[in-house]
């Protein structure tokens, strides 16, 4: 898990370069218990918005002055997660994360994503999904540009002009005598018989 690398300043999620969001749930309330390393990062419950891409779900804190603004769990680094079904409380998922290299702090700790506002079964079963089709293919690397969501360039068919064809793409080759060289001729016949042989 890497803290606080992909929000923006006004609170929007950052994915990296290629990655898409496929599922986006808010009103999440994520908390942290059993943290190896202790940091005041992961202490407290935060509210906020979890997303889904392919390889990795994404925490954004919905609090922009909190100290923890986004936490990335990369599927490889998660392990023992379930979907939790209380009788009297929100539908939660739990686990156990790792720190990966360089994200903010060491060690592992356990999670619990609670949803007050519904949506724990179907995000758990896609996050199930998505991380069996990830640990087939090697992991995204965070190292690679971030980027929000971009604006709609052609909507509703109104957007900018295609750009024009270019011209040729080589240009033609220098002038002899104020003449252009011949095509080369083609090998063979070219379909002329040759006059018969004087005996």
């Amino acid at each position: 898990m890497a803290l606080n690398r992909n929000h923006s300043q006004n609170g929007g999620v950052l994915v990296n370069s290629g990655e898409s969001v496929l599922r986006e749930c808010k009103n999440v309330e994520l908390s942290f218990s059993d943290v190896t390393c202790k940091t005041d990062l992961l202490k407290g419950t935060k509210k906020g918005t979890v997303y889904l891409t392919p390889y990795r779900l994404l925490f954004v804190s919905s609090n922009t002055k909190d100290c923890l603004g986004s936490a990335m769990f990369p599927y490889y680094l998660m392990k023992g997660c379930s979907i939790e079904q209380p009788v009297f409380a929100a539908n939660y998922i739990k686990g156990t994360v790792s720190a990966e290299p360089g994200g903010g702090w060491e060690g592992q700790a356990h999670f619990k994503m609670s949803f007050p506002s519904g949506g724990a079964i179907e995000l758990g079963q896609h996050l199930f999904k998505l991380a069996t089709n990830a640990s087939r293919a090697a992991p995204a690397q965070n190292g690679a540009a971030s980027f929000g969501y971009p604006s709609p360039g052609m909507m509703n068919g109104y957007g900018p002009p295609p750009s024009a064809p270019s011209g040729y793409p080589y240009p033609p080759p220098p002038q002899q005598n104020g003449f252009y060289q011949g095509p080369p001729p083609a090998a063979g016949n070219m379909g002329y018989a040759y006059p018969p042989a004087a005996a």
